[in-house]
């Protein structure tokens, strides 16, 4: 008997626009970016159901207390690929998942910090301090102010020596190797020689302020709790000029006994004056990022907060190098960033640089060991910190033209890569220093320990020389009773 007979295949009609069997175009960036969807999302499925616990597997005994707790937290969790409730409200489809802040899971430990809105009030404190000192750069940005500033300066003076300094960095690269780069480009010669120029000639650091009526010394007046000077109201001209807070001094010859007004000026235009070119860190580091502003350079003001007290200095954008350089005026040092925790023994807690366009948490360029040099970041959280610096660069680029946003993206993904290059070489220098060494790296390592020691002293004699004069600011004990702060 012979077996039946296949029905024979429907033929499918072929498309109208292309050949049958031909494929429709752009179908292989389809697949791909499904299947990297795909991947994503079981991912972070899996994530998310490591982060669940299990009652019938741990010995924690459940309750219906912790269900309040895991529904407030869940509600904080930002979602994924718009899915449309969290676990923990619903687990009707698979895709639905939350990506979590990291917990004590080991394998959790790697997530982004998700920036985070401030709750508390000890962090909207902090929160209102940072945009206050945000507001200190932008002041800066007034043209007719900044051609005024400009006139102050010898500029001729100030360019031909630059412009000495520059042809010595070109010299000093093409003697090496043919083809490399200058160590300092013209700009940046330019604002080294404005640093040596405006602590030499232009600015006087006052620690103490003179007498007004003989000339004579004068001593604080103890305002009451033996922590600190006399702080009294600023007179009506006194705060028409800026000045937020004037300290109270006293001279202690019998004959004379007059009181003397500090005032403590905000505005730079108003330093820059004849007569009020004085006054501590606060004032020189305004100032001189003012003049910076001046000549064209792209300036941050930062300020760190270490110890119980707080400190301040200047960044000034390399284009030659593409990133940012630590300028302190009154030390008058460049791109030694780590001065202060090396050199000065600080402990950092935080480390912001403020400008007009943004703000950055650079405690990493100047606290390279952490265990040694960073102290205890307690204002606020990372998560908060992150958002309240993401909001001030939010807030300075609102007006901005899209390709100038993008520009300063750009640079905020090389600055956090150099910062996380920072950390790295401290962590692998930190393990080169526990690994067991011989006999000859440790007589090459002692030799370089007592090299150290020998500059180290040094330094600290020529600071001590130099206080009869010039008082060296923060780092040295000032006369009783001490300073407030800044």
């Amino acid at each position: 008997m012979a077996p039946p007979a296949m029905p024979a295949r429907k033929p499918v009609p072929p498309s109208s626009n292309s050949s049958p069997g031909a494929l429709v175009p752009g179908w292989e960036k389809d697949l791909t970016d499904r299947f990297r969807q795909h991947i994503s999302t079981k991912r972070m499925n899996m994530l998310s159901q490591r982060r669940t616990v299990d009652p019938a597997q741990t010995s924690i005994p459940h309750n219906t207390s912790q269900a309040p707790l895991q529904s407030t937290y869940s509600d904080q969790l930002p979602l994924r690929h718009g899915s449309g409730s969290h676990p923990a409200h619903s687990a009707s489809s698979p895709d639905d998942f939350s990506l979590g802040a990291p917990t004590s899971n080991p394998t959790l430990r790697n997530i982004p910090i998700m920036p985070t809105p401030p709750t508390r009030q000890s962090h909207q404190r902090f929160r209102n301090e940072l945009h206050m000192l945000s507001e200190t750069p932008c002041r800066w940005e007034n043209p007719g102010l900044l051609d005024e500033a400009l006139r102050l300066l010898p500029f001729e003076r100030l360019c031909r020596e630059a412009e000495d300094e520059a042809n010595y960095f070109a010299a000093a690269a093409q003697s090496l190797r043919t083809g490399k780069k200058p160590a300092w480009a013209y700009q940046d010669c330019l604002i080294r020689q404005l640093m040596h120029w405006f602590a030499k000639e232009f600015f006087t650091y006052v620690n103490v302020p003179k007498c007004g009526v003989c000339g004579g010394n004068t001593m604080p007046v103890d305002n009451g709790t033996g922590t600190g000077v006399l702080q009294v109201a600023p007179l009506p001209e006194e705060r028409a000029l800026s000045a937020n807070k004037v300290e109270l001094y006293r001279c202690p010859r019998a004959e004379c006994g007059a009181a003397t007004r500090f005032a403590r000026y905000n505005d730079a235009f108003v330093l820059m004056r004849e007569g009020m070119r004085r006054g501590r860190v606060g004032e020189w580091v305004n100032t001189f990022g003012m003049l910076c502003r001046a000549l064209g350079s792209r300036v941050r003001w930062v300020w760190v907060l270490w110890n119980n007290d707080d400190h301040s200095w200047v960044e000034v954008y390399s284009e030659h190098r593409k990133r940012w350089i630590h300028v302190d005026p009154i030390e008058q040092k460049w791109d030694s960033p780590t001065m202060y925790t090396e050199g000065w023994g600080r402990k950092i807690r935080y480390c912001i640089a403020f400008s007009n366009d943004g703000a950055s948490d650079v405690t990493s360029r100047y606290c390279r060991d952490t265990v040694k040099h960073a102290a205890n970041r307690s204002k606020c959280t990372e998560a908060v910190l992150l958002y309240i610096l993401d909001e001030i660069c939010r807030l300075r680029r609102r007006n901005m033209e899209k390709a100038m946003k993008f520009k300063l993206e750009g640079e905020d993904s090389a600055e956090s890569r150099e910062l996380k290059h920072y950390y790295v070489h401290a962590l692998i220098s930190t393990i080169i220093k526990i690994t067991p060494k011989t006999e000859a790296q440790r007589k090459v390592d002692d030799a370089d320990r007592r090299k150290a020691d020998e500059r180290r002293l040094e330094a600290i004699q020529r600071r001590e020389q130099n206080q009869e004069g010039r008082t060296s600011p923060r780092h040295m004990a000032p006369p009783p009773p001490p300073p407030p702060q800044r």
